[in-house]
């Protein structure tokens, strides 16, 4: 944690921020608004007779510079097929700059709203969006990039939990004993469901991650970009209960299958996939707990309450996972 790049990251300070800007040849106007993002430190920043820009600073030793160009060139291949992503910045020939200690893109700045859930023709409109993306993602695989799968986002984090005290001892015999049951049902899943392809995804997929303005999408945040089977680019559009996520579902898929087929046995993944981004999620809460802008955005995370909700909410999985999938109807 004391490494240089780690302190440089965690202490970077608004003057950092135009300075570095500034030095890459933009001419900042000194406004600068920090966007939502804890991951890693992402700002828009205004620059003088201009449209603002977006500078992303990334987390240093979470990605490789490799993984990161890998996004890049994702990213750009999908904007050369006119699929409404938001690539960075082409600046003197390379998306990725290095500052100091700080690695750091720059994106245009495109505004919006979070999509609407109860908007069919939204979520159709969605659906085709994600094919297209999908029929970009098989031509080729990552390099530098892993998979979501069981063990990385389910094991690794149960282990990580419980190998650094971060569950209160209270909490701890009801965590293990449900975890066990979790990635058991996860398993199950994966088995009812059979031989999964996995493609390149853009992987974190949700109504944060599109911005809605007048009749125009735009995707953003390909920073989890990796490989996993089609649904997960699907299922975290999907809320309420199985009554309101079957025409939810039945709209994303008339889209999607208008460019590309849908495997129906990844419905089988859904709830497995959820389970896997909930355990994810505490872990990387875990991992990222000595940043202090953690302790000020999730002050929550360490109490017991915290670990009570989650182990309430890993049982609920557990019985989601043991009910039939839900249906698509035109399969």
């Amino acid at each position: 944690m004391n490494d240089p790049a780690t302190l440089a990251f965690a202490d970077l300070q608004p003057e950092d921020i135009i300075a570095t800007l500034d030095d890459m040849g933009f001419a900042c106007d000194g406004r600068f608004l920090a966007l939502n993002s804890y991951e890693n430190r992402v700002y828009q920043v205004g620059i003088e007779d201009d449209v603002p820009v977006v500078a992303k600073f990334y987390r240093p030793g979470r990605w490789s510079d490799a993984a990161i160009l890998e996004e890049h060139a994702f990213a750009a291949a999908l904007d050369a097929q006119e699929i409404p992503v938001v690539p960075p910045i082409v600046h003197d020939g390379s998306t990725l700059h290095h500052a100091g200690h700080h690695r750091v893109a720059v994106y245009p700045c495109r505004g919006g709203r979070a999509p609407d859930l109860d908007n069919y023709e939204l979520q159709t409109q969605l659906g085709r969006l994600v094919a297209r993306i999908h029929l970009e993602g098989e031509v080729s695989r990552f390099q530098h990039r892993p998979s979501i799968d069981v063990d990385s986002y389910g094991t690794d984090s149960v282990e990580y939990l419980l190998d650094n005290d971060y569950i209160p001892d209270d909490n701890r015999p009801a965590y293990e004993s449900i975890a066990e049951l979790v990635l058991d049902g996860i398993e199950a899943c994966y088995e009812r469901a059979g031989a999964i392809r996995e493609i390149r995804l853009h992987g974190d997929f949700h109504p944060g991650n599109v911005l809605v303005k007048e009749d125009q999408l735009h995707i953003v945040d390909l920073d989890d970009c990796r490989h996993g089977p089609a649904v997960q680019d699907l299922w975290m559009f999907l809320s309420g209960d199985r009554e309101e996520q079957q025409p939810q579902l039945k709209a994303l898929l008339e889209g999607y299958t208008a460019f590309r087929a849908f495997d129906a046995r990844e419905l089988h993944l859904i709830e497995a996939l959820r389970s896997l981004r909930i355990m994810h999620y505490a872990a990387w809460l875990a991992r990222r707990w000595e940043d202090p802008a953690f302790k000020v955005a999730f002050p929550w995370f360490d109490s017991r309450r915290y670990w009570d909700d989650h182990v309430l909410a890993l049982r609920e999985q557990v019985a989601l996972m043991q009910e039939a999938p839900l249906e698509w109807l035109d399969y």
